[in-house]
């Protein structure tokens, strides 16, 4: 049995203004529908070192799991394995002192199994720093040495840009549209802003709404398919 066109594409509707509503609680996503949006991101204290917000016009740069670059604002970010990933545990690029190219961010793997990394900050221009513990061999003193892993990438589009985004939380350039890649605090690039987590952008009462809206004109448009149903047969009675 095949549902009627018109059901399905109100259904699609319902689903499109639900994953908005769901969009709502991920840091940094950016809603399906402009009549959903909040006019300028927000972003909350949190006492993780490692979550950042990036500026406003700005996105971190991170890969799909095709390996292809993808840009995201939600800096909820988190070390696995001696890596910098982002919630989702996709990798999060940025500049090291190993070469000018983009690469992934990765604690010193010597330190990582000696068990001798703590502190992690991340700095208002993207450096990512953790403190290590040595003890000198000379003297046995107990020293502290802080240690640069590498600075954050910022991407940013041209104004208007919208990308294309599954679920809202990472994103896509649009085809034919490269971004300008830089970083914090770098030329006209503004900065990040440390232990901070950036609101989701999407108006949680407008969406919920607009949800309620789609599901009204699904019943609505239900309601008027049943009562033609019901004429059409009425009619075939009336004829026999």
């Amino acid at each position: 049995m095949f549902l009627n066109p018109e059901l399905s594409a109100a259904l699609d509707r319902i689903a499109q203004r639900a994953a908005d509503v769901r969009r709502a609680y991920t840091p940094g996503a950016l809603p399906a529908h402009d009549d959903v949006a909040t006019p300028s991101p927000v972003a909350d204290f949190t006492l993780d070192p490692l979550s950042v917000a990036p500026p406003d016009d700005g996105y971190f740069v991170t890969r799909d799991d095709r390996g292809n670059p993808a840009y995201t604002r939600d800096g909820s970010f988190t070390i696995r394995d001696g890596l910098l990933t982002g919630a989702d545990g996709a990798p999060i690029l940025g500049r090291t002192a190993r070469g000018d190219g983009l690469r992934e961010l990765r604690v010193d793997p010597v330190d990582e199994r000696l068990a001798r990394i703590s502190a992690f900050a991340i700095s208002t221009d993207g450096v990512l720093s953790y403190a290590r513990a040595a003890i000198d061999p000379r003297t046995g003193a107990r020293e502290t040495q802080r240690v640069t892993v590498g600075r954050l990438a910022v991407a940013r589009f041209p104004a208007g840009t919208r990308l294309d985004s599954a679920d809202g939380r990472t994103c896509a350039a649009p085809e034919g549209v490269a971004p300008e890649i830089g970083f914090a605090s770098e030329g006209s690039f503004g900065s990040v802003t440390p232990m901070r987590r950036e609101r989701s952008r999407v108006d949680v009462d407008a969406s919920l709404v607009r949800l309620k809206e789609a599901y009204l004109a699904f019943d609505a448009l239900q309601a008027a398919h049943a009562a033609k149903a019901h004429l059409g047969k009425t009619a075939m009675d009336l004829l026999k």
